[in-house]
């Protein structure tokens, strides 16, 4: 069966493009396959289609909306997700009209595709207490829960994406002074982050109980490791999470958040990090953002944190301490009378 011009790009832009011009992650490849397995699906169930024998001049504006509309209602997927499938779509066909200029009208329509506006989410962080209330949780006088107590303290105090931390090497935490690990960020972008005395000391004892202080044949082996040895994938990590989360919120509800991700613990450690008076451009390069504008969100959250604190802290006065410019003689006197 001869190879049609759709299958012959897409095997371009994934196998070529994707990983030797723009240098992405593996996982990035991942969700931008993933995101045209289901479109394909979508074509063969939906649509009856033969994907073997999709063309691109068979790829409407309307077909992706088709898609886009399937996704929501009938894969419940939500406006985030349906947007990152839309991103691949977008980012294929704008590989397209470059490499193959006389496709230019058929991508062009597709790129006009706008992405769906989204409500913002709260953000979701740890107090203090919270947090210490959560990190009680594991039961360290078992083998998995001290590897547990372990996965929490580290994701907190470096802040990691979660699969940054899936990602971590033994090899990539130094135990002398002064500790750090190094995590490898989106983009490939690695980072060096500090970590605290405590932390350090409670990854030495997890270290020493794992036997691989000293063994350089140690050094590859994934820091966190399911029951059959594998390195703890994002779900496995935020599985882990959400149980002891429950355990604490059964204690005292009142100190967990609503909604809980791995995300929320890297959150609390840059809201805690800014109220201790670290200035944003040092929590930037903590967080491994790229641009300074990306953490002032943290800023923006604590600012509204402080105003509910002095509205509650100071009465409002009341409204009828302030005249009825009806009750006077006119709009003017009403204005002069007004600041007396």
């Amino acid at each position: 069966m001869r190879e049609t011009d759709f299958a012959l790009h897409l095997t371009g832009f994934l196998s070529k493009y994707l990983p030797a011009q723009r240098n992405l992650s593996a996982n990035t490849i991942t969700s931008y396959r993933d995101a045209f397995k289901l479109f394909l699906i979508f074509c063969e169930t939906e649509k009856k289609r033969n994907v073997d024998r999709i063309r691109l001049m068979d790829i409407s504006r309307e077909l992706v909306a088709e898609y886009l509309l399937w996704l929501e209602e009938k894969r419940g997927c939500g406006i985030s997700t349906r947007n990152q499938r839309l991103a691949a779509l977008r980012s294929f066909f704008h590989y397209v009209s470059t490499s193959a200029p006389e496709t230019m009208l058929i991508c062009q329509k597709i790129l006009n595709i706008p992405m769906k506006k989204s409500s913002k989410q709260i953000m979701s962080y740890f107090s203090p207490e919270g947090l210490h209330l959560l990190l009680e949780q594991p039961d360290t006088s078992t083998r998995q829960g001290r590897r547990d107590h372990a996965l929490l303290v580290l994701l907190y105090d470096s802040a990691a994406r979660v699969q940054e931390l899936a990602d971590l090497c033994v090899r990539d935490v130094r135990l002398e002074n002064p500790a750090t690990v190094l995590l490898q960020g989106k983009g490939r972008k690695s980072r060096i982050v500090p970590i605290t005395s405590k932390t350090l000391s409670i990854l030495k004892q997890y270290f020493n109980e794992k036997g691989w202080i000293g063994k350089t044949e140690a050094l590859d082996f994934p820091v966190f490791m399911n029951s059959r040895q594998f390195n703890l994938s994002r779900a496995g990590i935020a599985h882990i999470l959400t149980k002891y989360v429950e355990a604490a919120r059964r204690i005292n509800g009142a100190l967990i958040p609503k909604s809980v991700s791995p995300h929320s613990l890297r959150h609390s450690k840059a809201i805690h990090l800014l109220r201790s008076g670290v200035p944003l451009i040092y929590i930037r390069d903590f967080l491994g953002h790229v641009s300074v504008t990306t953490t002032e969100i943290y800023a923006r959250v604590d600012a509204e944190e402080r105003r509910k604190a002095l509205e509650c802290a100071y009465e409002i006065p009341s409204q009828d301490l302030i005249p009825d410019w009806e009750a006077a003689n006119g709009l003017m006197d009403w204005l002069t009378d007004f600041c007396r």
